[in-house]
């Protein structure tokens, strides 16, 4: 199921992000580096150097889509 993004809040974390790690590491690094909780009603999307690879993260009350 695709979420209603119109009413989410939208971060893209620009620079190099190891797209190798998976929910668990995406969300650490949401939580320890910019200090923001993965739960809150937000979409995070993270680019590799090559700034044509992304990743997303977004929480929804049956889990992370990845």
């Amino acid at each position: 199921m695709i979420p209603d993004l119109s009413k989410v809040n939208i971060y893209i974390v620009c620079g190099h992000t190891d797209l190798r790690k998976d929910i668990d590491g995406l969300a650490s690094l949401v939580t320890e580096a910019y200090k923001m909780d993965v739960f809150d009603n937000a979409l995070f999307i993270f680019c590799d150097t090559p700034k044509d690879c992304f990743k997303a993260l977004y929480w929804t009350k049956s889990g992370f889509l990845f």
